[in-house]
């Protein structure tokens, strides 16, 4: 932790200023860093696909200004990307009609308003744009709904409110928008058919990948990756349905996926107590067994028994272990994971969600007005790229965002400029957008910045199949407006100052303290097993424990509460699970 935090004894202390930690704050590191992400490839083509049928089929029929609404709506597919099929269901149908909603609530709005006619009309469009940028950062936080998120909603009611439209076309408009996120959601959720497991298999494989980083870090900031290993390892059980661990011996225990998350726990339980015998070899392995789970590899078997050998779970010799076999029924998981969701160390305050969202709201505002009083056209990429830069955690992931978005777009405008200067028909346009989409989604997951690289000129070449212009107006529009929209999001996000996520802490540090205290009364109770509830409120209090300290540390108010403290409790909660997993 920064030192600007050790300010206070274990109990909390005051907010007060640091100027030590401003540095570490608004020092942009990670900027460049690229992550590996399982099934990218899949989940980009199937974002191409989205995006080819919701719109190639209305440009080449001749209407490419429709074809850009049911392109929007395709983007749907871009939630929900780790859920399984069953949960993606329902988040998918629901984005979906977010999606239609802000398509054809700015088209309505554009057909009243005008603004491309009167200042006043244009000034509620800011407004309502802002407006939309917060509730939507508000929604897609207390979701979870991670990625470009509520960009890409807010881009869809921009680009709506914005156009040329009469009350004719908010209908046709509205009805593209519901046919693109429909296609989306049919698409994202096909893959069931043909591999109904995947989700869970890439859930397992990240948890395994990130318990081999845990082993790599031994040396050091085994505290950052401990936590990303059970964060990771608890998403696996919530995707499989199931609380850990899993150890009693029921019907269907044997598949593979269930196993391996087993081990996973058990390793990253039993590495608070030592690090295992052989860590480059253990990671070896962990890496190899997650690559066979991505790419649907068979030759578990070896692999399994070489990692139950680190495991403290007892052998199961001649026990078979199968991907195809049924995950178990575990009704009482499935209880625990709801009763934890909803508690506080399952969510996060409201207070918490409300700040980020009120920045949001802020720079959005501001962008947009500024773009209007200096009558750049096109005035919405200011709020967008605003929102883009403010679509973060604190101060310092706003930071790393503005940087990454300047060179982004910079990148991107020389893309789009080679584009549009050659003009191209319809329906090459409409074949590069879907090609940029591929890119876009391929790319963003490694690193927000190569994804701004596809995204500027998507976002460009959708407006220009919509209503074509000038190139150069075009790019320069885009340039500016961007840059206006970056240097306020960040101005923004040093000017509000708060200490709600100083809050958070203090919150998170007695949630954990409660989990512990429960799961000591349960240990006591040694005639019966914890209730399945007892682990996951634990670990899960734990991993917000983290995640609250590091977002704390991003901000420029110091949360004013001992270091040593945070470090005790997660300790003690470590060393609690531990004795539950060998109850």
């Amino acid at each position: 932790m920064p030192p600007s935090r050790r300010s206070s004894p274990a109990g909390g202390g005051g907010r007060r200023w640091d100027a030590s930690g401003v540095g570490h704050v608004l020092f942009p590191r990670g900027v460049l860093a690229l992550q590996r992400v399982d099934g990218a490839l899949l989940f980009a083509v199937r974002a191409a696909l989205a995006m080819a049928l919701a719109g190639l089929p209305v440009v080449l029929a001749g209407r490419p200004d429709l074809a850009v609404y049911g392109m929007l709506g395709a983007f749907t597919t871009t939630f929900g990307r780790n859920l399984p099929y069953r949960r993606r269901a329902w988040a998918l149908a629901w984005v979906a009609l977010a999606m239609t909603a802000c398509v054809g609530v700015g088209s309505a709005l554009a057909s009243v308003a005008r603004p491309w006619s009167s200042v006043a009309g244009a000034a509620v469009v800011v407004a309502a744009t802002a407006l939309v940028a917060g509730v939507s950062k508000y929604v897609c936080d207390a979701t979870g709904l991670g990625g470009l998120g509520a960009i890409l909603l807010l881009f869809s009611f921009a680009v709506a409110a914005n156009a040329t439209t009469t009350p004719g076309q908010v209908l046709p408009r509205t009805g593209m928008a519901a046919l693109g996120s429909l296609l989306a959601w049919a698409l994202a959720l096909l893959g069931r058919l043909i591999h109904p497991d995947r989700p869970q298999r890439l859930s397992v494989a990240a948890a395994l990948r990130r318990l081999a980083e845990l082993l790599d870090s031994a040396r050091g900031g085994v505290g950052r990756s401990r936590h990303q290993a059970t964060a990771a390892v608890l998403q696996a059980y919530d995707c499989l349905g199931l609380a850990p661990p899993t150890t009693s011996k029921r019907p269907g225990e044997d598949n593979t996926c269930v196993r391996l998350t087993d081990l996973s726990w058990s390793l990253l339980i039993d590495s608070t107590r030592g690090t295992p015998e052989d860590p480059p070899e253990l990671a070896r392995l962990l890496r190899t067994q997650a690559g066979m789970l991505a790419d649907r590899h068979q030759r578990y078997p070896q692999v399994l028994a070489d990692l139950a050998a680190y495991s403290s779970l007892p052998p199961e010799p001649g026990r078979r272990f199968s991907p195809r076999a049924p995950v178990p029924d575990d009704p009482g998981a499935r209880r625990a994971w709801v009763l934890v969701r909803g508690r506080p160390g399952g969510r996060k305050p409201v207070s918490v969600l409300l700040v980020p969202a009120l920045r949001m709201v802020l720079g959005t505002l501001v962008a947009g007005g500024a773009a209007l009083a200096l009558g750049l056209g096109h005035g919405y990429w200011a709020a967008i790229s605003a929102a883009a830069v403010l679509h973060s955690v604190n101060v310092r992931t706003t930071v790393q965002r503005a940087v990454q978005r300047t060179l982004g777009t910079a990148l991107g405008l020389m893309i789009a400029l080679g584009v549009l200067a050659g003009h191209p028909a319809p329906v090459l346009l409409a074949l590069v957008i879907v090609a940029l989409e591929f890119l876009m989604e391929y790319m963003v997951v490694r690193n927000y910045g190569l994804g701004v690289v596809f995204l500027t000129p998507l976002a460009l070449l959708l407006s220009d199949l919509a209503d074509p212009e000038s190139p150069e107006e075009l790019i320069v529009d885009r340039g500016l407006g961007s840059l206006l929209g970056i240097v306020i999001g960040l101005v923004c996000a040093l000017l509000v100052v708060h200490d709600r996520a100083a809050v958070r802490v203090e919150r998170a540090l007695a949630q954990c303290t409660e989990a512990t205290e429960r799961a000591e009364r349960a240990l006591v109770l040694r005639s019966r097993p914890p209730h399945p509830v007892v682990p996951v409120h634990l670990a899960v209090s734990v991993v917000e424990l983290r995640e609250a300290d590091d977002a704390a540390a991003g901000e420029l108010l110091s949360a004013g509460i001992d270091p040593a403290a945070l470090a005790a409790a997660e300790q003690r909660a470590y060393l609690l699970l531990a004795r539950l997993l060998h109850h």
